[in-house]
């Protein structure tokens, strides 16, 4: 049988509008059912410890000061410091238990027999699990006295400095911002203990783990992760059923007349698209420089090998780990999108043969337009971190303070502005096919992809520092889980489809029907898929199964993407010396394989809920972002600049060996890092969740033991692989920049490749084998 290819288009459009339904429908539940800010919380004698004011200017502290990517709040940011939840709830149990302990028997809880300790405990756990939220939070005598001390903690380390935890005297401006980000800490300590009215489940669903609290796995996370268990074979082996059910069109080489980039006329266009490549390739040096520096931190907290203080300078202070990873973080998407943006700006010419009056300006103003947002974004971070940018315009100019959204709200409507400058920019080189074909066609593909990116990026407009953390959270995961499983995704279907189709190795209309096919099935399990990490914010239970089903049958289009590497890869092979695309073609076949390995294998052992439950926050999921975020879509990046640099390199000065000398020290420095490090500390970690506590597998205790010491060291020469290779592809990129093509006559009618695709005929349908 055969499925037409507007059949498959309109499926996919439905899914899409699907997706967007239903998640906003999650949203309007989300503002619904998430713990409301009490108007104060008040203390055993009738005294206001904390107003809702204070805890929203807590939050805006936590975010001004960089504290999410110091430490985390409700298991998300960075792993250095403490998770300021669980932090702030092992100290409640702590502190009360010496209250009550001193109340009741006279004496410290140390001394205490093992009876009276666990009457002890029964009381806490019963204190914590019996408030209620409402417009005001009325604390126990032991509470009271517990916040306090808490609170004073807070002051001392965050506003005095903990040297031994790299917090520099004055992380937070003043005593008042450190008062009020703990009493911000405190407020999702407490409903990250009190029950849901009428249930005995906590708000967030008994995250973290702390049984002095009365926290423990919820029966619906042990539930869910056996049906992920059969989804995952039902799954995984339904994939396997549609690929081979379904005829999709594979590159062959044999026969094939492959255009040789010396055949291809380039375009004025082109030429200032390929400058993006290498802006791109400093940033992906300057953010491995990074990836190594927070690795160190980690070892040695106080500075760096003693180079600092040998030279008379605090480190720590001028560059503390909060910003390295937000720079780090940041110039990761950067490098990757700026590749991404000049691919996109690249291609039109090479498949439609002609180009737009004063395209080439139009770049060029999209590549100053980048400039000025990545310097001024990672400036405003440094300055809103350090308190160079106070007031009102703190959020706006400095650092917002979110993970993987740290720069000023004015940088992000930058960076949406850029998404639609080059969409249009796209949309014009491509005016001739999208004229010359239905829409769903290859050009029209590429400009869903693109702007779907720009589209979920815009759910980080929607909230403010004053919104609630839980439904902040809702928002900034729409962003970074949407682009990710979603437009990233898609994104990675379309390009790959149409450097085939540019390389000859694909038919148009074929392309066309498999990016469709495959993109039904990225969407309709990816978009649904970021309510995993919806479980543990404070959002209701129903997010679990519905969490567990989607974020498993992602690993359904993973599959596809695997076989498309390995057949890729079957193409390459089989090539003689003469095809002169395997070099872009081995970073494609990187990708796929990683992509599998890192957000298929390592994502869904992590999303199971109950292994969820204990790895949340850890080391674990650092081995899952490596490897899926740098190994997917850092590695199709590279591919692309590959590519479109052997276009634009002298044909006689085109050399590959400084090239592939980085893409296998990249390889081996990810696959060093992830393994020898990354995952044997969250295993560690997942073993000390289990035996002691969520909070104790984030202390310093844990990460100054020997073993785990040794880990960070053991994982060093990975870096080290990775900080090299991004050099040497800097170094070639750079290099290839004085062996460049000189443009070329573009008054003829079309290149060898337009005139291949706009010669095709149409193709009526996908074949579906009835056997």
């Amino acid at each position: 049988m055969k499925v037409r290819k507007e059949t498959l288009a309109k499926a996919l459009l439905a899914i899409f509008v699907f997706n967007l339904v239903f998640m906003g429908t999650g949203a309007y539940f989300a503002y619904q059912q998430s713990p409301e800010r009490p108007d104060q919380i008040v203390g055993a004698q009738g005294d206001t410890l904390a107003t809702n004011e204070d805890i929203v200017q807590g939050k805006a502290a936590f975010q001004q000061n960089g504290l999410m990517n110091l430490g985390s709040i409700l298991g998300n940011g960075a792993y250095f410091g403490a998770d300021y939840t669980a932090d702030a709830q092992e100290r409640l149990v702590t502190n009360m238990r010496r209250y009550v302990a001193r109340e009741r028997y006279g004496t410290a809880y140390a001394e205490l027999t093992q009876s009276k300790q666990a009457a002890v405990n029964s009381t806490v756990k019963r204190q914590l699990q019996n408030g209620e939220f409402g417009k005001a939070v009325q604390l126990t005598g032991a509470e009271t006295y517990a916040y306090k001390q808490v609170r004073q903690s807070y002051i001392e380390r965050y506003y005095g400095g903990a040297p031994e935890h790299g917090i520099p005297a004055e992380f937070v401006q003043s005593k008042t911002d450190a008062k009020r980000f703990a009493d911000f800490a405190l407020w999702t300590a407490l409903f990250s203990s009190i029950d849901r009215p009428n249930s005995d489940i906590s708000w967030t669903n008994e995250w973290p783990y702390n049984p002095g609290a009365g926290n423990s796995p919820p029966v619906s996370s042990l539930v869910w992760s056996v049906v992920s268990m059969v989804l995952l074979v039902g799954g995984g082996g339904l994939g396997i059923w549609l690929y081979k059910s379904v005829e999709l069109p594979e590159p062959e080489i044999d026969g094939v007349d492959v255009p040789h980039p010396k055949e291809i006329e380039l375009f004025p266009s082109q030429f200032a698209a390929v400058r993006f490549v290498p802006v791109a390739a400093v940033l992906f040096v300057v953010q491995t420089l990074l990836g190594g520096l927070m690795a160190h931190y980690y070892i040695e907290r106080q500075g760096f090998y003693g180079i600092a203080k040998a030279l008379g300078f605090d480190a720590v202070q001028m560059f503390p780990f909060s910003i390295a990873k937000a720079w780090h973080i940041d110039l990761a998407i950067l490098w990757i999108a700026t590749l991404w943006l000049g691919i996109g700006l690249f291609l039109p010419p090479l498949l439609t043969g002609t180009e737009p009056d004063n395209q080439k300006s139009y770049v060029h103003v999209l590549l100053g337009a980048l400039f000025v947002v990545v310097v001024g974004g990672l400036l405003g971070i440094w300055l809103g971190a350090q308190g160079y940018i106070d007031g009102a315009l703190w959020w706006i100019l400095g650092n917002e303070g979110l993970e993987y959204l740290e720069v000023g709200r004015l940088w992000q409507i930058g960076l949406l502005a850029g998404f639609g400058l080059w969409t249009a920019l796209v949309a014009r080189g491509f005016k001739p096919m999208l004229r010359e074909e239905s829409r769903y066609g290859l050009a029209h593909l590429i400009l869903y992809a693109g702007g779907s990116i720009g589209l979920l990026f815009s759910a980080s407009m929607l909230y403010t520092p004053k919104t609630s953390m839980v439904v902040t959270e809702f928002w900034r995961w729409w962003v970074v889980h949407m682009w990710v499983e979603g437009a990233f995704e898609f994104f990675i279907v379309v390009i790959i489809s149409v450097t085939l189709v540019s390389m000859n190795l694909l038919k148009r209309r074929s392309a066309e029907k498999a990016v469709i096919f495959e993109a039904l099935f990225v969407m309709g399990a990816g978009v649904i898929g970021v309510s995993h990490h919806y479980w543990w914010i404070g959002l209701p239970e129903y997010w679990v199964p519905i969490g567990t089903v989607f974020s498993t049958l992602e690993f359904i289009p993973l599959v596809f993407i695997l076989y498309e590497a390995l057949n890729e890869y079957r193409v390459m092979s089989t090539a003689d010396e003469s095809f002169p695309y395997t070099l872009p073609f081995m970073f494609i076949i990187a990708s796929g394989v990683w992509n599998f390995v890192g957000a298929g294998v390592l994502g869904f052992f992590i999303n199971l809920p109950l292994v969820n439950y204990y790895e949340h926050g850890t080391f674990l999921t650092v081995g899952h972002a490596h490897a899926a975020m740098f190994g997917a879509f850092g590695f199709l990046a590279l591919g692309m600049a590959t590519y479109i640099l052997r276009f634009t390199t002298k044909p006689g000065q085109w050399t590959e060996t400084n090239l592939r000398r980085s893409f296998w020290l990249l390889n081996i420095g990810l696959a060093w890092m992830v393994i020898i490090g990354d995952i044997p500390i969250g295993f560690l970690q997942l073993e000390t969740v289990f035996t002691q506590g969520y909070d104790a597998a984030r202390s310093l205790a844990f990460y100054n033991q020997s073993i785990v010491q040794n880990l960070f060291w053991a994982r060093l020469p990975g870096d080290i692989l990775i900080i090299l290779g991004s050099g040497i592809f800097c170094y070639d990129v750079l290099k290839k920049r004085f062996v460049r093509r000189e443009e070329t006559d573009t008054s003829s009618d079309g290149t060898i490749i337009s005139r291949r695709i706009f010669g095709e005929d149409e193709d009526q349908g996908v074949d579906l084998n009835d056997d």
